[in-house]
């Protein structure tokens, strides 16, 4: 069955809980909460869960493209209307609206220029024709043609060190994929697609009913411009099928919190053999308890006494990979930032940013009587010799 057939028979803003009008935001949103509930992975052996994750992952496939979502949106207000207007027995044409006085038959393609006096603009047989990705009427012979499949958008989280300095990573995409036994014609190995001989491969075919023309899709070959005589029996005519595939994913050095990754070809499959579209995964990076990022720099703060501020010392500072020693110079400031160059996050035009370390004095909790005693002499030496470390504080 074609997608477009399928269209007809699923209301997509239902099974993602959200209103006809939603925004693209909205969609997004809701898609991500269901996608993470029901994915197979939170739901092993649960066929149900499994059918759920592939209506909601459709769903978003068609409602999260402008241009498909407004082909679905026309397509179901066309076929309702038209619903409408056969069940009226003539005395309404598809959409509700009132027939022409005097009993003078009407076809609706005039309405769309296509009838006397018409010009450039669009018949209703274009019209489907654009609901169904093809041209013009089933008299133009056109021929059907294919459409690159949608891009789609998955997620994966880091750590603070995979996304600094790279890796390699594997998800789980279920998404529509080209049907590996046919590679996507949808025709049994062997043989081939047929252009439709009822609509010469246009896909929809003009009918009357009593006083009305209108065009509809051609209920041979469902809309899609072509038949298959002998069926993939793998996806069933198809030409693709919605699949749990692993993918490995390399994650270039330095992206950063919200980065995407694309992988071409690896999104939806093309209709009729076109090509697939695109995945962009999207890097959450996890917050790392020893360092933060600013750019391509790196920035730790390194915990040290007041006398190794006063007297000057060499520690061992962390970076993304071992460890350096760093060298604070006597009477540092606390709160004063040392910089280690080279050691942050590679650059994509070569290099790599630098290790920031902001030094910050350790008070000790507790002190022995000996410490006591050493540091109130300090104390007294200290004020004897007139330093004073609020003697210009408050000052303006």
């Amino acid at each position: 069955m074609a997608p477009q057939r399928e269209w007809l028979e699923q209301d997509f803003y239902k099974a993602l809980g959200v209103a006809p009008g939603a925004s693209a935001d909205e969609i997004k949103k809701a898609y991500r909460k269901l996608a993470r509930e029901l994915h197979p992975d939170a739901n092993p052996n649960d066929a149900a869960a499994e059918e759920r994750f592939k209506l909601v992952s459709e769903a978003h496939s068609v409602l999260s493209d402008p241009a498909k979502r407004k082909e679905y949106d026309d397509t179901r207000r066309m076929f309702a209307g038209a619903r409408g207007g056969a069940r009226g027995g003539g005395g309404g044409f598809p959409g509700g609206f009132g027939g022409p006085s005097g009993g003078q038959e009407f076809n609706i393609n005039d309405l769309f220029g296509d009838g006397p006096g018409g010009g450039s603009e669009a018949n209703l047989g274009d019209l489907f024709g654009g609901l169904f990705n093809r041209g013009g009427g089933g008299s133009r012979g056109t021929q059907p043609r294919s459409r690159r499949g949608n891009d789609l958008e998955t997620e994966t989280t880091l750590s603070f060190k995979e996304a600094a300095l790279g890796t390699s990573t594997t998800i789980t995409v279920t998404s529509s994929a080209p049907c590996t036994n046919c590679h996507g014609s949808g025709a049994k190995p062997g043989t081939s697609p047929r252009v439709c001989p009822t609509c010469n491969g246009a896909g929809v075919v003009s009918r009357n009913q009593g006083a009305f023309g209108f065009s509809e899709p051609c209920t041979d070959c469902r809309g899609t411009g072509s038949r298959i005589d002998d069926p993939c029996p793998v996806c069933e005519g198809n030409g693709a099928t919605i699949r749990t595939r692993p993918i490995t994913v390399r994650i270039p050095p330095g992206v950063s919190n919200g980065g995407k990754i694309r992988l071409a070809g690896q999104g939806e499959a093309g209709l009729r053999g076109a090509p697939s579209g695109d995945l962009y995964v999207i890097v959450n990076v996890a917050p790392d308890r020893t360092f933060t990022r600013s750019g391509d720099d790196i920035k730790v703060t390194l915990p040290v006494s007041f006398s190794e501020l006063v007297l000057g010392t060499t520690v061992s500072v962390p970076t993304l990979e071992g460890s350096v020693g760093l060298k604070v110079p006597p009477n540092t400031v606390d709160g004063r930032t040392l910089r280690v160059r080279g050691r942050g996050v590679a650059k994509r035009a070569g290099g790599a940013g630098d290790l920031l370390v902001t030094v910050k004095v350790a008070v000790p909790p507790t002190l022995d009587d000996a410490a006591v005693e050493a540091l109130t002499k300090y104390a007294a030496a200290e004020k004897a010799s007139g330093f004073d470390p609020r003697a210009n504080w408050g000052k303006s």
